[in-house]
């Protein structure tokens, strides 16, 4: 078999077999197919498209590339979330300990921030102590002991999608649903739940601009879940604003703590709900939707939902006073106001200039060898669809950073809000679900 000819049949537009997507899987894991030759393949994928198969197939292989954790030794259904990714997402920190106060196993493995996205990991490290690098053993018996965990994948987990992302990245070839859904599910399959919810994330604060590229994204993502006899479903989900208010590191994990108490966004609120109770039925452990919201709420309102944040960070060597009293939480050394300079409704709040705007402040990172600032981040106090008043309060904004370096970026968050004259609708944060 020769990457030559695989090269030639998918730039003519024909399906590849299983045998040669696994040739050329094998081939980049192992360093045997050169990276030119790689590049050519990845660009006639994005030209020619894979159906069904094929991309079931190069989910299967990459998921084989490296390590398949093995999580037998957790007792009951594992049930797993993925969001695509967005600005002020922090609904893991929600959902995690959530859906294991009903029992559920909870066994998560996150990601890192980069750019204008923040990570699930960068959000519990700024709680003092917090680890995510936790052995495979001590990982099982805390899900089986406490019913959650987060932590960060291991090394040796799918490396044909890092070499493939790699090269993605600087070949214009990331835009591609196929390579795209691969990538996701691979990582998932890998990580060894039972069940998996895909919130799929469309805006301008997410990869996906509209609710037809997301829907067509999450649709792969779901077939490639049931090909393979996973219990796979979507929600598609507004990044056309940040989620909740909050959107910084420790920041956000105050805003999780408080929608555990039930004091959250009404957006944020609205979609940890929806999606405990889809997770909840995955795991089968409730009998339909309005039931389970039920039992959700119940959870929030006794305080049994947080009590298990508390339990997991503690696990993970975290100080858990933080949870139960956040206002422990360092604060930056800078707090500005950005004021409107005009009056109306706010009909658009623009996801990636916010989350760009965090990043400068000290709250992400440009490179992946940046140090964040957990302190540092944007609380918003308006979004879409709100009434403003000339100078009232759009947004509050921290940093320790030096006055001069904030003041453009204050201007940059100004200009993030758009206001109209006319009345605008809320936008539901739920647009669709697939399953």
């Amino acid at each position: 078999m020769r990457m030559y000819d695989i090269i030639l049949k998918k730039r003519d537009g024909f399906a590849l077999s299983e045998a040669e997507i696994n040739f050329f899987v094998k081939g980049v894991t192992d360093g045997s197919i050169p990276d030119y030759q790689t590049s050519s393949l990845l660009m006639a994928i994005v030209w020619r498209g894979m159906n069904k198969a094929e991309t079931a197939a190069l989910t299967l292989a990459m998921m084989h590339s490296g390590d398949v954790i093995d999580l037998s030794g957790i007792k009951g259904v594992k049930v797993d979330k993925h969001s695509t990714g967005g600005v002020g997402d922090k609904t893991s920190l929600v959902l995690g300990p959530l859906v294991a106060s009903f029992g559920v196993k909870v066994a998560k493995m996150s990601g890192r921030g980069l750019g204008h996205t923040g990570g699930t990991l960068d959000k519990l490290e700024s709680i003092p102590g917090t680890s995510i690098n936790i052995p495979n053993e001590a990982f099982i018996r805390q899900v089986n002991e406490v019913g959650c965990a987060i932590i960060g994948q291991t090394g040796h987990l799918v490396p044909a999608d890092k070499k493939l992302y790699a090269l993605r990245d600087v070949t214009a070839t990331v835009e591609a649903i196929p390579l795209i859904a691969s990538s996701i599910m691979s990582k998932k399959l890998a990580s060894g739940s039972d069940t998996i919810l895909l919130d799929v994330k469309f805006g301008s604060g997410a990869f996906m601009k509209t609710l037809a590229d997301a829907q067509e994204l999450a649709r792969a993502m779901v077939n490639i879940g049931k090909s393979l006899n996973r219990d796979t479903r979507a929600i598609l989900t507004d990044m056309d604003q940040p989620l909740g208010l909050a959107v910084g590191n420790a920041l956000e994990v105050k805003e999780a703590i408080a929608t555990l108490k039930g004091e959250g966004p009404r957006d944020l609120s609205a979609l940890c709900i929806e999606a405990a109770c889809i997770m909840l039925e995955q795991a089968g452990v409730v009998k339909d939707a309005k039931d389970a919201r039920k039992q959700v709420e119940a959870k929030i309102k006794s305080g049994a939902a947080l009590q298990k944040l508390v339990d997991m960070i503690k696990a993970q060597g975290g100080d858990e006073s933080y949870i139960t009293h956040p206002e422990k939480f360092a604060v930056s050394k800078h707090v500005f106001e950005v004021l409107a300079t005009s009056a109306g409704y706010v009909e658009h709040i623009d996801s990636m200039a916010i989350g760009i705007a965090s990043m400068k402040l000290g709250g992400g990172r440009e490179t992946y060898e940046d140090t964040i600032d957990m302190s540092a981040g944007i609380v918003l106090n308006k979004k879409v669809g709100d009434k403003v008043k000339v100078g009232e309060r759009l947004a509050l904004v921290y940093t320790n950073k030096a006055d001069e370096v904030s003041n453009p970026i204050l201007v940059d968050i100004h200009h993030a809000f758009k206001l109209s004259d006319n009345h605008i609708e809320v936008p539901p944060i739920i647009h669709d679900y697939i399953k």
